[in-house]
């Protein structure tokens, strides 16, 4: 008999975009071919995204240019959510000051709000998402009107963005501009908050869906907070290192090397006496390290090291990196 595969367990997969489906314009080796595998198995598939600079039909169709299968109504971006929310608050054809791309305008006008550009428009409430062309004058404007009292809704506050080139400055960096400026912090609509991947799970009539993602602070905490099964992939910003020193709340259940492992069993993690094993590798903490009989490059031996310390630390509220001592077989 065959063992199960770690996305049969589940019955639909809810993946972030940047550093995990592609890294800029180009497609994550495997990504494409691991979500074509899931239309076969009945696993339905939703893209859960912070990224405001575009909207879900350009997205859908960057998704289709790299061979991703991908619906417009598959996409669930964070612009949607801030709009949802301001609307939800505001009257119809209140003006909101667009800190953004035109996508997130678009989405503002959809909610049957008016989208403006300048403080002398009076506007009542102010949208942040990232949009590479922003600069000083943009964030200039956003400032006064922070300032004078208007509601301000963040698409989403991801200080960094992996690209083609390296780790770029991301939507974070420029909300952080607006609060040093007017002392003042905005609401954030996007990951890391739950509604986003309740929205995606309710459109694809998921019971059981995995939350995929490269970031901690972001996807595996609004999976977690959504209060839906996480698994962290290796192909984005967060590291092996940086998993086993997560705080409690951005602790996902699974990690993997790259979404092609989503078709291969998972590795059972077992305890005895303190000690945690996990395919040929096992962990055990003592006097606040972790020893760890395995290979450093196999990630068997970083799932019993997370398991081992996050048992022995299991209300870290701050990162917590311990020492680490490698013994070989």
């Amino acid at each position: 008999m065959t063992e199960a595969t770690l996305i049969s367990r589940f019955d639909a997969l809810l993946a972030d975009l940047d550093g995990v489906v592609y890294a800029g314009a180009h497609a994550i080796p495997a990504a494409v071919e691991s979500l074509q595998q899931l239309a076969g198995l009945g696993v339905g598939l939703g893209y859960v995204t912070n990224n405001a600079s575009r909207s879900p039909a350009d997205v859908a169709a960057h998704l289709r240019k790299l061979g991703a299968p991908a619906d417009d109504s598959q996409v669930v971006s964070s612009s949607q959510a801030a709009a949802e929310m301001l609307a939800s608050e505001l009257p119809p054809g209140s003006k909101v000051l667009i800190t953004g791309s035109p996508a997130l305008a678009q989405e503002i006008e959809l909610v049957g709000l008016v989208p403006v550009y300048g403080q002398d428009e009076e506007p009542v409430a102010v949208v942040q998402g990232f949009n590479p062309a922003i600069g000083w004058k943009e964030l200039a404007e956003a400032a006064y009107v922070v300032s004078a009292g208007a509601v301000w809704v963040a698409t989403n506050t991801d200080m960094s963005i992996p690209q083609a080139r390296g780790i770029a400055p991301g939507n974070g960096t420029l909300v952080a501009a607006v609060t040093a400026a007017t002392g003042q912090t905005p609401r954030v609509a996007g990951k890391p908050e739950a509604p986003l991947f309740h929205s995606a799970a309710k459109r694809l009539a998921a019971e059981r869906p995995l939350v995929v993602g490269d970031r901690l602070d972001t996807d595996i905490l609004g999976g977690n907070n959504a209060g839906f099964a996480t698994v962290a992939v290796l192909t984005g910003v967060d590291t092996r290192q940086t998993i086993l020193a997560a705080r409690s709340a951005e602790r996902p259940d699974y990690i993997i090397s790259s979404l092609a492992d989503l078709h291969r069993p998972y590795p059972a993690v077992t305890e005895s006496d303190g000690t945690y094993t996990c395919g040929e590798a096992t962990a055990r903490v003592a006097n606040g390290a972790v020893g760890i009989i395995g290979r450093q490059d196999n990630l068997d031996s970083w799932r019993a090291a997370c398991a081992s310390w996050w048992a022995a630390t299991p209300d870290a509220s701050s990162p917590q990196a311990p020492q680490l001592v490698w013994m070989d077989h």
